[in-house]
């Protein structure tokens, strides 16, 4: 194989030194340009002077099962109520339960090596985490609706 060639650095073309005495002008030796003040996104500078009247903060939307637990008691007994701590509580019960499904379900996919939890990752993790008669009776309903989805 051939030697290969040394590489001579190349001279400076006088055009090229230009621009670094430039900048050596516009900036005193050691130090650097004030960066400039920066808003927020969103905010112009007219927003600035503290116009604030006749507007009020978003409020943040608080996701809850609260409806979905109402129509399903009502389905069960029409007639009896829920107070607003026994919702409380029943909305708590639903957000844990359903931590536990998709942990286990995205347990599941990753020891598969699969990116997408899948209605079977979802079903085997019910299978898992819930008790007995209620495992087989979720399974059944989470059937269910899954045919119903994907008939319509």
């Amino acid at each position: 194989m051939a030697p290969k060639a040394e590489k001579k650095p190349a001279a400076k073309k006088p055009a090229e030194e230009e621009p670094a005495a430039e900048k050596a002008e516009k900036t005193p030796a050691g130090k650097k340009p004030k960066a400039e003040k920066r808003l927020p996104a969103g905010k112009s500078a007219a927003k600035e002077g503290g116009d604030k009247k006749g507007k009020k903060k978003a409020k943040k939307s608080v996701e809850t099962y609260k409806i979905y637990i109402f129509k399903v008691l009502k389905q069960v007994h029409p007639d009896i109520g829920i107070s607003s701590k026994a919702m409380s509580i029943m909305n708590s019960f639903i957000n844990d339960i359903f931590e536990k499904l998709a942990g286990e379900a995205a347990k599941l996919a990753r020891y598969n090596k699969k990116p997408t939890i899948t209605s079977r990752e979802i079903q085997t993790s019910v299978r898992l985490v819930l008790p007995g008669e209620l495992a087989k009776h979720a399974v059944s309903e989470g059937t269910k609706a899954v045919t119903k989805f994907t008939s319509s």
